[in-house]
């Protein structure tokens, strides 16, 4: 008997873990190369996998909508990568953040960043944190506070 009980929307992730979530999703679809609705809903269909709380599926979801021009704003600012170049973590770690910069302003721009730095720290390769915080920092400057 599955000890795991059925999730609902309702179950609540800190803020980090929602990310973290979200990010796998985002993850998995790459790496598979599917739809990231239908890895979602596939996803959340499956009692059996960790929980998705509203956060992680609306960040999943923002990024599902607006992946076109997220990986234009990312490859104007990535120096010396193409976003299909990059490593898998990287590239939706950095969608991640910049949806979150460009079309959810609820959080603080320097708590989005410093949680795309801890996800790449945790998750992708040594040279990871310093390029996401600088390709993160540069779509700050030019695409959500310029001149700031």
């Amino acid at each position: 008997m599955n000890a795991r009980a059925p999730r609902r929307s309702t179950t609540s992730l800190s803020r980090h873990d929602a990310r973290q979530r979200a990010l796998e999703v985002l993850y998995e679809a790459d790496v598979r190369r599917q739809d990231i609705g239908d890895t979602l809903q596939r996803v959340t269909a499956d009692v059996s996998a960790a929980p998705l709380d509203d956060f992680a599926r609306e960040l999943v979801r923002g990024v599902a909508d607006h992946i076109d021009e997220l990986d234009e704003v990312i490859g104007r600012h990535a120096r010396d990568w193409t976003v299909r170049r990059m490593p898998v973590v990287d590239r939706n770690v950095l969608r991640l953040a910049t949806f979150e910069l460009l079309f959810h302003s609820a959080t603080p721009p320097a708590v989005v960043i410093d949680e795309a730095v801890e996800l790449a720290k945790a998750l992708s390769t040594d040279d990871s944190p310093r390029y996401v915080n600088g390709v993160l920092s540069a779509i700050l400057r030019a695409e959500v506070a310029p001149g700031g």
